[in-house]
């Protein structure tokens, strides 16, 4: 739950940024007559999310087996894969975005076509919203709670996340609050980072089940006596930061090596200057 919610909460501030942007945009150009097509654009794109997510679930819940296994190793490694992208992407091109959507309004705006204010906020925020129920659904494999709680605690979290990111979004374009954004940002990339590493280590433990990539060792160490998988802290952890209490020689070194060599490169690029005429292309 407390993933979905980080998940959701990171996924939906940047969908609020956005909006704010364009609709910040629109009202200093005293065109806010054109804001119902943004909206419309936001609205249009949430539904697809929304039916892109059912349609993951579903899918995954239609496997047994060695096809469960596939299905869950493959979805949760190319959402490992999509978080890291994003990370960077946000890393190293943040800073631009706002000059970007400001640049895409005004081209919109200038051409009078009320289609291209649609298609700013439809396709900024469609991205928004796949990737999160692609983050949702690899969640949802990754906790441990039986049945129908699992799914259900997962989409409860993300919901939850979307209700704060949209009260984030007000607090930052309807009030006077200042919110650290370049702060936010950092620590929820150190967060998703653990997490990404964690759906690393459950895709290879899931192929380690397939027999696709060899165990080496089968239990580096077992602490199942200590913080069991199934406790309250287990599950907790397990969901968050892939803790696994009995992990393969290979699903550590995933999940490790991961975690290294993506927060090494996050920490570097932080650190390397901007150069100013890379910056204004």
């Amino acid at each position: 739950m407390l993933a979905g919610f980080l998940l959701a909460l990171r996924e939906g501030v940047e969908a609020a940024l956005i909006v704010g942007i364009v609709l910040g945009m629109l009202r200093k150009m005293n065109r806010t007559d054109r804001a119902p097509w943004v909206w419309l654009g936001v609205g249009t794109a949430s539904v697809i999310s929304v039916i892109a997510a059912l349609v993951l679930n579903l899918l995954g819940a239609r496997f047994e087996g060695a096809g469960e296994q596939i299905f869950e190793g493959l979805t949760m490694l190319f959402a490992a894969g999509v978080l890291t992208w994003m990370i960077f992407w946000m890393q190293k091109q943040g800073r631009q975005t706002q000059l970007g959507l400001e640049a895409d309004v005004k081209s919109a705006l200038s051409r009078g076509t009320r289609w291209g204010l649609f298609f700013v906020s439809f396709l900024a925020v469609l991205r928004e919203g796949i990737e999160l129920a692609l983050f949702l659904t690899a969640v949802n494999f990754s906790e441990p709670a039986a049945g129908v709680e699992a799914p259900i605690l997962g989409w409860l979290g993300g919901l939850l996340g979307l209700i704060a990111a949209v009260i984030i979004g007000w607090l930052m374009f309807d009030t006077a609050i200042k919110l650290n954004l370049r702060r936010f940002f950092q620590l929820t990339s150190i967060v998703l980072i653990v997490f990404a590493a964690g759906l690393a280590g459950h895709a290879i433990h899931e192929f380690n089940e397939l027999g696709w990539i060899p165990s080496v060792v089968e239990h580096v160490y077992d602490v199942n006596a200590l913080v069991p998988e199934t406790s309250l802290v287990g599950q907790f952890l397990k969901a968050l930061l892939g803790y696994n209490a009995n992990p393969s020689l290979t699903e550590m070194i995933g999940y490790l090596g991961y975690f290294a060599a993506v927060f090494g490169l996050t920490r570097w690029l932080a650190r390397k200057p901007v150069v100013k005429g890379a910056a204004a292309a």
